[in-house]
């Protein structure tokens, strides 16, 4: 196939070696249909930054660890190419490891992989486990910064966290459902995608503790393992439709927000208040359509911004700073949603 890039540079970007590369571009087999796949992706991955930034000054290639539903990865990877050219003079390459659910196990596995093969940074969002926590340490001692993205792991080594005040967030979604619902009577179902992700348990400790303050008569009822997907979801979400006939609103902190609403739908339910996060695409269209009432949002962008100048701060390439604030928290309705080259 016919590409501008070097080997090398191919072979940097995939995280392969030269030769499996050369193999793979020039058809003459031995590669395992997955590996070739990481070839092109790579090319791919190549071709659309360089289309962003122009290659001069530094250069540092970041690996981007996620765990995480399509639909937040893909929202977090737009965000983060956006946002190349603002980096210059020094020119940010991404690799990205992207996964929507799975054992701690196979994280570890890749970042320990990360450790070996070299990387001037890494970007991760994953479960506050311990073998997790354990990795970034590991990474951290080999030399390579490791900053969290959304949601924290505050036991590990790395340099530092770029996201929103996840506590406030719940409970500005708390203020939000109390004054929408009124005196109207009803419970909330609040929906965690997994108790193991540090900035969904701050969410919902946010949400709940504002509620017992303000409404403490409204009953709370929690699902949670459902990891954002929409199969599992909605079983989970149709199962405590039937348990409680009185739930009558939604607290998403985890997503799979149109499963969610399919659920109220087929059980005949109607869902009078819907607090959501973060504008990805699910979210966009059912903001739009009038069937989420609010989304809390946070400028992925200058996430992603923020966490390239820690990379960056930790080699040296740009002078010490102070902790890095916590990102504003956005109300959007269907009436104030930001531009797509906004949300990020």
């Amino acid at each position: 196939m016919g590409h501008p890039f070097p080997l090398r540079e191919i072979a940097r970007q995939a995280g392969l070696s030269e030769a499996t590369v050369d193999r793979v571009l020039n058809g003459r087999g031995g590669v395992r249909e997955s590996t070739a796949q990481e070839v092109h992706r790579a090319i791919a991955d190549l071709d659309r930054q360089r289309t962003q930034v122009r290659l001069v000054g530094r250069t540092f290639m970041v690996d981007i660890v996620m765990q995480s539903p399509e639909r937040f990865s893909t929202a977090v990877r737009a965000a983060l190419e956006a946002e190349l050219p603002s980096l210059h003079p020094a020119v940010v390459r991404s690799r990205f490891h992207f996964r929507e659910t799975g054992p701690a196990g196979e994280l570890v596995t890749t970042l320990d992989r990360i450790g070996r093969r070299g990387s001037q940074g890494v970007i991760l969002k994953a479960p506050d486990v311990p073998e997790i926590t354990a990795a970034a340490d590991r990474l951290a001692a080999a030399g390579i910064p490791v900053v969290t993205l959304v949601t924290d792991l505050p036991a590990s080594a790395r340099i530092g966290h770029v996201g929103s005040d996840n506590r406030a967030a719940g409970a500005t979604a708390a203020y939000l459902m109390g004054q929408w619902l009124g005196d109207r009577p009803g419970n909330v179902l609040t929906s965690l995608s997994s108790g193991f992700f540090r900035n969904e348990e701050e969410r919902e400790m946010g949400f709940r503790g504002a509620m017992r303050a303000r409404h403490p008569g409204r009953a709370l009822v929690e699902i949670a393992e459902g990891q954002g997907l929409d199969a599992t979801q909605y079983d989970l979400v149709r199962a405590a439709l039937d348990r409680d006939p009185e739930i009558r609103a939604v607290y998403s902190i985890g997503g799979g927000n149109i499963a969610t609403l399919r659920a109220f739908g087929d059980a005949g339910r109607e869902c009078a208040v819907f607090v959501a996060h973060d504008l990805d695409h699910d979210n966009t269209r059912l903001l739009r359509e009038h069937r989420l009432s609010a989304v809390l949002h946070h400028d992925l962008r200058h996430d992603l911004r923020e966490a390239c100048h820690l990379v960056m701060r930790a080699h040296g390439a740009l002078p010490p700073a102070g902790p890095t604030p916590p990102s504003a928290i956005q109300v959007v309705t269907p009436y104030n949603m930001p531009s797509p080259t906004v949300a990020g």
